[in-house]
Order: C-alpha cells, then structure tokens, then sequence
C-alpha cells in the first residue's frame, strides 16, 4: 500500500480530484487524516499515471540535484576567483618591489661610478702636480700657474731653479736602502714636520726633499 494526498492519487489513477472524493465516499477508497490533510491508501500498481507520477518525481529530484550542483560550481569559481585576485595583487606587488630594487641598484651603480670618476680626477691632478715640479719650460709653468696655486701652499711655492733638485721622500727612501719599518717612521716624522718645516714640500699628500741644498738628518 502508498499513501498519496488527493493531488497524487488522482494523477496516479488517472482520474479527477473529484472522483478520488467520490470513491472515498462510496468506500471504493480508503483514505486516513494526518495533521488535517487527507491521504489516500493505494494498492502499488504499474500504469501509465503511476509512471506519470514517479516521472514527475524523478524530474523533480534530479532539477534538485541540477540546482545543488550549480550553486557548487558557483561556489567553486567564486573561490577560485578569490585565488586570482590574490595572486594578481601578489604579483603586482613583486613587480613593484622588483622595479624598487632595480631603482635602488642603478642609484649604487651610479654613484660608484662618481667615486670613481673623483678618484681618478684626484690621481691626475696629483700626477700633474708632480710634473709640474721638473717642469722643462716657463711656458709650462705660466699654462699651470693656476693649478699649482690650488695644491700648494703660498709659503711652500718654490722656484724653477730650487724645483730641479727636488725628489720625493718616497724615492728617496728607497734610494738609500732603508727597511720597511725604518721608511715608516721616517715618513711619519716627515708628515709631521712638513707643516712648519720650510725644508719639505708637501704636494697633495706627497712630501719632496731637496737633499743637495737642505740637511734632513734631524729627521732620518
């Protein structure tokens, strides 16, 4: 037996909600109430209605399960989309920070590049400096009067003729033979000397002697 609602039978019989309530009433029927709503009692039978029926049901069933998984899928993609929209912001990011660092090192780079530049301006001025101290003509020595005046000291200008006998504390050193640690309390004595003593010549960081009219063997 299957209880079926007035609806349901009268589909399954293949008759009019009418007839079911007549049936009831002649007894042809038996039906039961449960919670205020009537039901009918059915022999399970194989027909065309009750094929209708069940065909209704399954429809129903599987618009259902047609429904869960679209919501699923939605889901899916909402949380998939999630994932994009991260790793797009993710990789946004390291974009930015990757540009940061390509900033920053070019910045290095450059200023490496100045240091450079500097050095090697200071190694030619000194350089040209200690040209100018043997220079062979007075045309040489007017062309870099200006660039003379800007390493040396007014008191510590000297002649062309005083220049000729010049040699730096360095070649002097080794010329004579000293030992290493020997040489290197001479030159401190020297650099510490050479801003009141007339006898040194300080050009940049280079100290010259003049051995031939000065006597030094206070300080070697």
């Amino acid at each position: 037996m299957s209880k079926m609602n007035i609806t349901d039978a009268a589909l399954s019989l293949g008759v009019s909600k009418e007839a079911i309530h007549n049936r009831i009433r002649r007894g042809s029927l038996e039906s039961v109430m449960e919670d205020g709503i009537k039901y009918v009692l059915l022999k399970e039978v194989s027909s065309p209605a009750n094929k209708q029926v069940s065909k209704r049901v399954n429809t129903k069933v599987a618009h259902e399960s047609d429904s869960r998984y679209y919501k699923l899928l939605e889901e899916q993609n909402e949380r998939l989309q999630q994932k994009v929209d991260k790793l797009e912001g993710e990789t946004k990011t390291l974009r930015e920070q990757k540009e940061q660092i390509l900033i920053q090192e070019r910045i290095r780079i450059e200023k490496i590049y100045r240091d450079k530049d500097e050095q090697l301006k200071n190694i030619l001025n000194a350089i040209s400096s200690k040209f100018l101290l043997n220079a062979p003509t007075d045309e040489f020595i007017v062309e870099s009067q200006e660039l003379v005046e800007a390493e040396i000291e007014p008191e510590e200008k000297y002649s062309r003729e005083q220049s000729a006998d010049l040699i730096s504390l360095k070649k002097y050193l080794k010329d004579g033979n000293y030992s290493d640690k020997k040489s290197q309390k001479i030159k401190d004595r020297f650099k510490k000397a050479a801003k009141k003593d007339s006898r040194i010549i300080t050009v940049g960081k280079k100290h010259y002697i003049d051995p031939v009219k000065f006597d030094y063997s206070d300080l070697l």
